[in-house]
């Protein structure tokens, strides 16, 4: 991959915000004709830069839903360990998003569940699994006040 120049910062920032943009609004909003810009966007797709578009559900909207934060510190740290636990709760469909942290846990999860019960009946599975959780702390989401899955600066690619 060529070295990033403001117009591809530009471009992953305004997909980033909006996947659904046309290419004449892209070229537009960043100065450039429609097939350069088009041609910078594939670029940075085939240096997998852009992992993938996808429409941002309000799942709370349809269904009665309950967030949970989860703090996890593992018993041991070995990569063997710390791989396990990555690989399942990378698998679990419970799991919104999950961290590797430094400080004082190894891990800050996003657990989304049909009620309490569900999410206690998941953390017992992973308890039973087997996965070397030494402990956890549960912290119930009682009001979202920001949720922006954007995650880019907001000044990238301004001069």
């Amino acid at each position: 991959m060529h070295k990033l120049d403001r117009y591809d910062l530009k471009i992953l920032r305004i997909l980033s915000e909006d996947g659904r943009i046309t290419k004449s609004a892209l070229a537009e909003a960043i100065n450039l004709s429609v097939t350069p810009a088009w041609e910078r966007v594939r670029k940075l797709e085939a240096a997998g830069l852009v992992k993938g578009y996808r429409a941002q559900i309000d799942w709370a909207a349809l269904f009665k839903t309950q967030q949970v934060l989860v703090e996890i510190t593992l018993a041991r740290h070995t990569a063997q360990d710390m791989r396990r636990f990555e690989q399942r709760l990378g698998e679990a469909p419970e799991v919104a998003f999950c961290y590797a942290t430094g400080g004082g846990v190894d891990y800050i999860a996003m657990i989304r569940a049909r009620d309490i019960d569900h999410y206690q009946r998941f953390v017992d599975q992973l308890l039973l699994e087997g996965l070397g959780i030494e402990r956890y702390f549960t912290y119930i989401v009682t009001k979202t006040i920001k949720q922006d899955n954007a995650g880019a600066p907001a000044d990238l690619g301004d001069e």
